[in-house]
């Protein structure tokens, strides 16, 4: 199997329909299997499955696990060489994952890579690039961590070396919305912490890849849609209690214990208890 393509759904039944007949679309040329893991929706999602997508693998779990070990159990369950783990509100152009998988097959020492990401209006959604929202990258500047983010626009934001919208790259961090991962990369970082149930799981992952030896890039010749629509409100009980969560478990899971330096300029966490089979 070529790919395998992983979406974690809660209460999107909408969205997730779109997200499907995108993406069922845009893989038509390649060997993939499709593998949808839903967390106790409570919407009509399963009806619209089981009534429009019948051939679909889908994982049903009856609590909210989290999106991090929702992903996990796609994880476990597919085959593909590459991995496309992609929100369920987000649109994938027709040529994006053909251009996705050829980039991987030409940069064999990716281990991740993400790609252009547009807003609904067509603007430009910058976190495509660095990874990280305007508080992740204060937070991780306020710990320390921000130095082992070299290619990270996290402090002088005006220099013109940086990368741009439309140059390729390698990056630190893929944004969760849309990141294509290497298998054999897995098998060496880990899948994902599940201490992150919503917030930070991606970042964490991403530094991983390149703890592992990997690059991470970002691949501007395409792009998706992506909606935003599953974010929680800030000002909701969820969103600080997750977020602020994630944040206290990095810092915990990355400054309490003593690194033990195993690629250069880059601190080695302890070792993963994830491997995929």
């Amino acid at each position: 199997m070529k790919l395998s393509v992983i979406i974690v759904n809660r209460n999107a039944c909408i969205m997730l329909k779109q997200a499907l007949n995108s993406l069922i679309d845009a893989c038509k040329s390649i060997d993939y299997e499709l593998i949808i893991v839903d967390n106790a929706s409570a919407d009509h999602s399963l009806d619209m499955l089981a009534n429009n997508f019948p051939g679909l693998k889908v994982i049903v779990n009856e609590t909210d696990l989290g999106v991090a070990k929702a992903n996990n159990q796609g994880l476990e369950a597919c085959t593909g060489e590459y991995i496309l783990i992609v929100s369920a509100d987000t649109i994938i152009i027709r040529d994006s994952v053909e251009k996705m998988v050829a980039f991987m097959d030409t940069h064999t020492d990716a281990g991740g890579m993400g790609i252009r990401m547009l807003s609904p209006q067509g603007r430009f959604l910058p976190e495509s690039i660095h990874g990280l929202t305007s508080t992740w990258g204060a937070f991780l500047k306020m710990i320390g961590f921000a130095k082992h983010l070299s290619k990270t626009r996290l402090y002088d934001r005006n220099r013109k070396d940086w990368v741009e919208e439309f140059r390729e790259s390698e990056v630190d961090i893929l944004n969760g919305a849309c990141m294509m991962l290497r298998r054999t990369a897995l098998n060496e970082a880990g899948m994902f912490d599940e201490r992150f149930l919503m917030f930070g799981h991606d970042i964490d992952l991403s530094y991983r890849i390149r703890l592992a030896g990997f690059k991470n890039y970002y691949f501007p010749k395409t792009y998706i849609i992506n909606f935003e629509s599953l974010r929680l409100s800030k000002f909701s009980w969820d969103y600080i209690k997750y977020f602020y969560g994630a944040m206290f478990i990095f810092a915990v899971k990355y400054l309490i214990r003593v690194p033990e330096i195993k690629v250069k300029g880059i601190p080695q966490l302890f070792p993963s208890t994830y491997e995929v089979k």
